[in-house]
């Protein structure tokens, strides 16, 4: 390939990026992610050896028939700070409570779909967007902006930081008085004893007050620790990434350090902008990542690459070879679990991009 040629097919890159997000596109942008687009509680298939499934569509469908009323608090955003509405007689949220892999996102996205209100009137996101909501608007700013909708679902609601489960949970609490509906999933720790079957407790207790509204609904099936992580592709050489990067369209192509360098200098609640319009991503030199905030900054990249299905190559270190031991093991495990797995999948959806 000639020097020309290389220079007018140059790829895209991530570092130099420093996409400004308006906060109406942030509200916008809180609908299922792309992968879970199509999904409906008609194409969720329940083990037939599981019974709680097939009850989980039915409750779900009928919990989403009873929100096409009138919004519970009136006028929405104009009343977040009137009165609080009388309580409904009954709950006006939902948590699925569930092990990996039994299909509460796909339940949860179906929810969302299902609700007869129009889009703007619903919002969707994983528990770290919507903190990242809060930290892009403030707190207030999200309280007037959200009060007005008839549903919020949270995926993967987190129970492993106290004070942004105390910030949700407040603003929760604000929506709730406003007369949104909620509905919730989260996972416990991998590795933790009983995992799945204490979940709903956990919830139930770390957002105390809100306790009342929630309906759990319990979710049985294959538990995620009996598959275990699926092992990572090797890495490919810098030469076989570099020239995937220049030969398809759309690629970025970065140096895994300096991107996660840049990645510091971006709102995570801008990184869904950070990826616009990429094919595939790219990467060189991917190395174990040396302190938790850099890994808590690439578990939200991740999640934004996996839920637009963006493949990702890289060459260097195989990606269940990014956390340390102490990472895995401790406090923010279930995010770099959910990383690896989610990176893996995405690397082999990249297998293509390279020549054989």
């Amino acid at each position: 390939m000639s020097t020309s040629a290389i220079t007018e097919a140059a790829p895209l890159s991530l570092c130099a990026r420093e996409p400004h997000v308006p906060a109406d596109r942030l509200v916008a942008e809180m609908v299922p992610p792309p992968r879970f687009d199509s999904v409906r509680f008609d194409t969720y298939v329940p083990d037939p050896n599981q019974p709680s499934q097939r009850e989980a569509v039915t409750v779900l469908s009928s919990f989403a028939a009873g929100l096409g009323g009138a919004h519970a608090s009136g006028s929405g955003r104009r009343r977040w700070f009137a009165r609080k509405p009388e309580a409904p007689a009954a709950p006006r949220g939902v948590y699925l409570d569930g092990g990996y892999g039994v299909g509460k996102t796909h339940l949860l996205a179906s929810l969302w779909h299902a609700t007869p209100a129009e889009a703007p009137l619903k919002a969707f996101g994983t528990f770290v967007e919507l903190t990242n909501l809060v930290g892009a608007l403030g707190f207030q700013q999200t309280v007037r902006t959200l009060s007005g909708h008839r549903l919020l679902c949270i995926d993967e609601f987190e129970l492993d930081d106290p004070g942004d489960t105390v910030l949700v949970s407040t603003l929760l609490g604000k929506l709730v008085d406003a007369g949104v509906a909620l509905a919730a999933t989260s996972n416990t720790l991998p590795g933790k004893l009983g995992e799945g079957r204490f979940a709903a407790a956990d919830f139930l207790r770390e957002i105390q007050g809100l306790s009342a509204h929630f309906r759990p609904l319990r979710i049985d099936g294959e538990d995620y620790r009996h598959r275990g992580l699926p092992k990572a592709p090797p890495p490919y050489s810098e030469e076989q990434v570099n020239k995937a990067a220049y030969a398809t369209e759309g690629a970025s192509l970065d140096d895994f350090p300096q991107l996660l360098e840049h990645l510091a200098k971006v709102h995570p609640s801008r990184y869904g902008a950070l990826t616009d319009g990429l094919r595939a991503v790219c990467l060189t030199d991917v190395q174990p990542i040396a302190d938790q905030s850099t890994a808590l900054r690439l578990v939200v990249l991740a999640d934004r690459l996996y839920d637009r299905e963006v493949p990702v190559l890289a060459s260097g270190m195989p990606f269940d070879r990014l956390f340390s031991e102490e990472m895995l093991n401790g406090g923010y495990r279930k995010k770099y679990f959910r990383a690896i797995s989610r990176l893996t999948a995405l690397a082999r959806d990249a297998k293509g991009l390279v020549a054989q």
